[in-house]
Formats: C-alpha cells, sequence, structure tokens
C-alpha cells in the first residue's frame, strides 16, 4: 500500500483507453486498490475536496466496470478533478445510470445509481476512456478557478457510499 503521485493535466496517461482487468482476485488488483484508497485519503487532506480516484490518475490505465444504462433526464454540475484541482468546470450528466462490475472476490455487482452518486460515477468511468472533464464543457463561462468559485458558493456536501445488487 502506498501514496502514488497523482498525474495532472498533460501527463500522457490520463488519455489512454484502459485495458480490462483480467482477474479482479488477483494480488496486483488488491494492491492497486489500497494504492487508490491510500492515495485518495491523502489527495482529501491535501486538497479539502474530492470523492473518487481512477487508476489512471496513479498511472494505472485499467478498467472494470461498465455503464449499463443512463436515463433521459440531465443535469448541469460544476465539476472537480485531482488532475487540474484549481479548475471547475461545468459539464452536463444523466441524473440516472446504471454501473456494472465485478468485485474482487468475483461477483458480478449492479449499481443504479443517482444525482451526484451517478454524476461522479460517469465522471470516473470517463477517465477510464482517457476523457477528462475538461472536454465536456457545457453552457456560457464552463470554466472557473476553485479559488473564485468558491468565495461565491457554499460548499458541497459529502457524499455516501450507494448500496450496490448482486447479481
Amino acid at each position: 500500500m502506498a501514496v502514488r503521485r497523482i498525474r495532472q493535466l498533460g501527463d500522457p496517461i490520463l488519455r489512454v483507453r484502459g485495458t480490462p482487468v483480467e482477474d479482479p482476485k488477483s494480488p496486483a488488483v488488491r494492491l492497486l486498490s489500497d494504492d487508490l484508497r491510500d492515495t485518495l485519503r491523502a489527495a482529501r487532506k491535501k486538497y479539502d475536496m474530492g470523492r473518487a480516484l481512477a487508476a489512471p490518475q496513479i498511472g494505472a490505465p485499467v478498467l472494470n466496470p461498465e455503464i449499463t444504462d443512463v436515463g433521459a433526464e440531465d443535469f448541469h454540475v460544476w465539476d472537480d478533478c485531482f488532475s487540474f484541482p484549481n479548475l471547475l468546470v461545468r459539464v452536463n450528466r444523466a441524473f440516472r445510470a446504471t454501473l456494472r462490475y465485478t468485485d474482487m472476490k468475483g461477483k458480478i455487482v449492479i449499481m443504479d445509481l443517482e444525482g451526484p452518486m451517478a454524476e461522479l460515477l460517469q465522471h470516473e468511468l470517463d477517465h477510464l476512456d482517457g476523457i477528462l472533464a475538461i472536454d465536456q464543457p457545457s453552457g456560457l463561462d464552463p470554466f472557473a478557478y476553485r479559488a473564485e468559485w468558491e468565495k461565491n458558493h457554499k460548499p458541497t456536501e459529502r457524499y455516501g457510499p450507494p448500496r450496490p445488487r448482486e447479481v
């Protein structure tokens, strides 16, 4: 377990499309999962933000989850990212999404997400395809510096994890 360096905007690894995880039960995947957790905790302390971290952001272009369905309803949100922590990007996201992945025990898990959690997973899964929030600006004046934006807006609430359902 280790805190890894978070790759920043301009690092080519952030643009690589992830390759499938061959064996989610392998020690290498467990180590990557532990490193992601430790790096996320450290980044939250450093930047006082953040809900998730994708493997490409620590130099591991791998993927496992997929969004299998999205609802027709969408919404705009100011998106932040550890790979460009001083910038916010207004993006359009689906309000509902269904996520499917294989957990580290080899079980298929399906999660029905909505609102902030659906938005979060869409952001993280975009990372697995080499897509960043800055590639998807929406609306007028879609970019803002974090410090300036936070002067005029209250902080967002922290979100708890959604409940998965096993298949």
